[in-house]
């Protein structure tokens, strides 16, 4: 008989490894008191995860589904780095169609406001520049908004599909109970598992050991953002004249659909070899964070990157390129935990002079 006190949870992330790696480290840390888990996702997305501690290994299961065909989602591409961002939205088609529950942060809920003003389509928030202000529901003083670029390209993306707040708050309007994360559980840099062996950690380790205490700024902009090639060469270039030693997580194509193949700009590597590395697989970027030489993180804003930056005290430079980003970055910026860098208001784009500063 089972134990009445022991749980059997099953948990389902979004299709993107900057979820199902916090999922899984929440399914290891449940699971260690014993609680049996069962951790859904598709079979390439499972394939790609790190291993388990064999002490765990009885208590998750993997269980593979597959995604449902959806015209022009690539066969192979069952997460957000398998394709590039203008064809997310197939994959966010495939996800809907399988109708499982979701789990919101109250800042995003915050951000989207009461359902029925987006499902309604009341005049409260009609064009971009509407959402770089407070929202009148928001009863306290704050500063934390959107830029105008960032709303610009959700407003694109809403011309062509469904956007992200209209899927949003019909999923909030059709669900019986809401449930609201409230804080962050503290990030873990081992648990017995295979990584702490892994070849390419013990490379990168080699080098970091080399390195000043505090020195090494990590340069990373998770799975879900790809910098345009003006976009990339200003932030090399703006690495290169800081003068800091740094270590940068490169994807360089997000799956075969991608026809833009990262390139930076000609010599660099060779003119930052010793000073600089550019890792183009992947890499333990919590491990890499908690290394006494790295004394911060040029990061897009992302949730799980600013919670393990901020756990381990390292400095924020803030490069949000998306709504979701932005407001954490708006955020960290009021709290003063974090420094955004210098950019245009219209299009966004900035300068290696700013990213220079800003590291500086």
């Amino acid at each position: 008989m089972a134990d009445p006190g022991k749980l059997h949870i099953l948990t389902f992330p979004w299709l993107a490894f900057g979820h199902l790696i916090p999922f899984l480290e929440l399914a290891k840390l449940i699971a260690q008191q014993c609680h049996r888990i069962s951790f859904v996702s598709t079979h390439r997305n499972i394939q790609r995860l790190r291993k388990l501690p064999p002490y765990l290994s009885d208590l998750i299961d993997f269980v593979k589904i597959q995604l449902p065909e959806v015209d022009n989602l690539p066969e192979d591409a069952e997460a957000s780095i398998d394709l590039p961002y203008n064809m997310v939205r197939y994959l966010k088609i495939a996800f809907d169609e399988l109708q499982i529950y979701f789990v919101f942060t109250a800042s995003f809920l915050n951000f989207i406001g009461p359902t029925w003003i987006t499902l309604e389509n009341q005049d409260y928030r009609v064009k971009p520049e509407d959402f770089t202000v407070k929202a009148k529901w928001i009863p306290f003083k704050t500063a934390v908004s959107c830029r105008l670029f960032q709303i610009n390209r959700r407003f694109k993306e809403a011309v062509i599909d469904v956007s992200d707040m209209y899927r949003v708050a019909a999923t909030v309007d059709g669900c019986d109970v809401v449930a609201i994360r409230i804080g962050h559980l503290p990030p873990t840099t081992s648990d017995g598992g295979s990584e702490d062996q892994n070849e390419n950690w013990l490379e990168i380790k080699e080098w970091l050991d080399k390195k000043e205490k505090g020195s090494v700024v990590c340069v990373a902009f998770g799975g879900e953002t790809k910098p345009n090639r003006d976009e990339l060469t200003e932030i090399a270039l703006g690495l290169e004249k800081s003068e800091f030693p740094f270590f940068w997580a490169l994807w360089k194509q997000r799956g075969a659909a991608d026809n833009e193949v990262t390139q930076l700009p000609e010599g660099f590597e060779e003119r930052i070899k010793g000073r600089g590395v550019v890792c183009t697989s992947w890499v333990p970027q919590l491990k890499i964070l908690s290394h006494d030489s790295v004394g911060g993180i040029l990061t897009h804003s992302g949730l799980s990157s600013v919670v393990e930056a901020v756990h381990f005290g390292k400095w924020l430079i803030l490069l949000p390129f998306w709504t979701d980003s932005g407001v954490i970055s708006s955020q960290l910026e009021e709290k003063k935990m974090g420094h955004e860098i210098a950019r245009n208001e219209l299009d966004g784009s900035f300068t290696r002079d700013s990213v220079a500063y800003s590291l500086r």
